[in-house]
């Protein structure tokens, strides 16, 4: 089987509102939706011009001027750091086949599938953070998709959001609420995301997490899941106080 192109799969579980390519950068508009569909990406060569236009590109969308750098882009790398640009978020991907995660049945109405979002969800994802323009973002995924709802005894205990793209499920805007966290709760969601994605034509399960998250990427690691891809955000920090 083919590697996944990890970065279509992102895109198609995790859409930006628009896409436009200007010379070797493709464009993303955000609407508010967070760095990964707002972030700007360049393909092969490119000139300092291309860059200039591609910043004044961001700013005539309203948008911060960040820049996402993938594997092999090295050279965008060093110019950008040239330019003023920081590190923003590395993150690693990770992924598995479903069945891999197929082999616990999962306790009965620990996690719900639903979509769309029922009110506790967005109530548990706005607390978290994660608020309606991600949401949005959600929404404007084409494939399959589900929100996964958690409870443990008998209480709400947090919320998910899996989406397949060319066979592959990923899981995103993971939130377990305070009192319920440590007690399992996010890899019951993985399960659920498997045998889901399973159940919908899925092969693969990924999720992206922060190199940051500590928790996290012990928690993926030791469920088996592999880590498959990385990449990190350019940006001007001075800029965030006007986004």
């Amino acid at each position: 089987m083919t590697a996944p192109d990890w970065f279509a799969v992102v895109d198609g579980t995790w859409p930006a509102a628009s896409y436009r390519r200007l010379g070797p950068a493709t464009l993303r508009e955000g609407r508010g939706g967070g760095s990964r569909v707002s972030a700007t990406t360049i393909e092969g060569a490119f000139t300092e011009a291309d860059l200039d236009a591609a910043e004044q590109a961001m700013d005539a969308m309203g948008q911060r001027r960040i820049f996402q750098i993938r594997p092999g882009d090295d050279a965008l790398d060093t110019v950008l750091e040239a330019r003023g640009y920081a590190v923003l978020d590395p993150v690693n991907i990770y992924s598995c086949p479903v069945d891999t995660l197929c082999n616990v049945q999962i306790p009965r109405v620990t996690v719900l599938t639903v979509w769309e979002p029922l009110a506790i969800m967005r109530e548990m994802w706005a607390a978290g953070g994660i608020g309606p323009e991600r949401i949005e973002v959600m929404k404007r995924a084409e494939g399959p998709k589900t929100g996964l709802l958690g409870r443990l005894h008998d209480k709400p205990a947090g919320v998910a959001f899996a989406a397949i793209h060319d066979g592959v499920a990923m899981v995103h805007a993971v939130e377990v609420v305070p009192f319920q966290r440590r007690k399992g709760m996010a890899q019951w969601f993985l399960r659920a995301a498997a045998f889901w994605g399973r159940d919908n034509g899925a092969h693969t399960l990924s999720v992206v997490c922060t190199v940051a998250n500590t928790p996290a990427n012990a928690l993926y690691s030791g469920m088996g899941m592999s880590k498959v891809g990385h990449y990190h955000y350019r940006h001007m920090p001075q800029e965030e106080s006007r986004t």
